[in-house]
């Protein structure tokens, strides 16, 4: 293992390219019509499965305890009963077929033979090497799934898995923060980076009056504006909580080393580059606003 010194945020910059390439399948057609193959047409539904199988048949409480900011009554809506349509295996393997056109479709097949691909899928999957499964449920049951023999493929699954080890050790440090789910939500969206609120109602389960009540806490604990912007101590609180990510993130990017991350990073910001040119996400996605 490589013991030199890495920039401090290095790691979550690297993280950030390829969580968006892992993030493209799930506003692609391709994982509806694959989910809808196997008798999974719910969108909410789909969403919940994808992510979860990995975990195996489980319920609504486990599942809600390793999203942490979906609400409970969501997922319990859907979740054990997905399973009776179509068990975890299934699900995987449709979500398998469903990133392997999404990534043809906004990448092409140029790219997916490429040099640059095979290498980073090594440079990731090397640092998923050192990722630890100790208090972390989602990535211990993604990183028990078998490593794909195609680059691509092989590529997005160690996305998924670090993507997986930084959002599990996230919430650790959420939770140390006091943010519920919710709030959590919240504060990330006022930062500018986060889902607007439409976006994070549908798919999360939330009303709008439970969004303008988290709003109404926070604005209580002094952390959020009148206007829906940050305090100054809410830009404080969410700065510490990505640090403290970051702290618990740094094994997997010590492990690749400076010169591989800073490689990751540049080949991961190409591909993210160009299926964000593909047209991979919504356009009124990212914002503080409703429109």
């Amino acid at each position: 293992m490589t013991t030199a010194a890495l920039e401090p945020r290095a790691g979550r910059r690297c993280h950030n390219v390829l969580n968006s390439l892992h993030a493209t399948h799930y506003f692609s057609p391709d994982l509806g019509r694959e989910l809808g193959a196997v008798g999974v047409t719910d969108p909410r539904a789909v969403n919940l499965a994808v992510r979860s199988a990995a975990l195996g048949p489980v319920g609504a409480g486990a599942v809600t305890a390793a999203f942490y900011n979906y609400k409970y009554e969501l997922v319990a809506r859907h979740v054990p009963a997905v399973w009776e349509t179509a068990a975890p295996a299934q699900v995987l393997a449709a979500r398998a077929r469903a990133v392997d056109a999404t990534l043809r479709r906004l990448l092409g097949e140029e790219a997916l033979a490429s040099a640059e691909m095979a290498e980073a899928a090594r440079l990731a999957l090397r640092a998923a090497e050192a990722c630890s499964r100790a208090a972390r449920p989602l990535y211990a049951a993604h990183a028990d799934l078998p490593v794909p023999e195609e680059p691509h493929l092989a590529y997005w699954h160690a996305a998924t898995l670090l993507r997986e080890h930084r959002g599990d050790g996230h919430l650790a440090a959420l939770m140390s923060a006091g943010l519920d789910g919710l709030e959590a939500l919240v504060t990330h969206t006022a930062t500018g980076k986060g889902m607007k609120p439409k976006w994070v109602c549908a798919t999360r389960g939330w009303s709008r009056e439970e969004w303008d009540a988290a709003a109404e806490r926070l604005r209580g604990r002094g952390l959020l504006e009148a206007s829906g912007d940050l305090t100054g101590r809410g830009v404080a609180l969410r700065r510490e909580i990505e640090e403290e990510t970051d702290r618990l993130d740094r094994a997997p990017y010590e492990h690749l080393g400076p010169d591989g991350v800073a490689r990751l990073t540049e080949l991961g910001g190409v591909f993210a580059q160009a299926a964000l040119m593909a047209g991979a996400f919504p356009a009124d996605l990212i914002g503080k606003g409703d429109a």
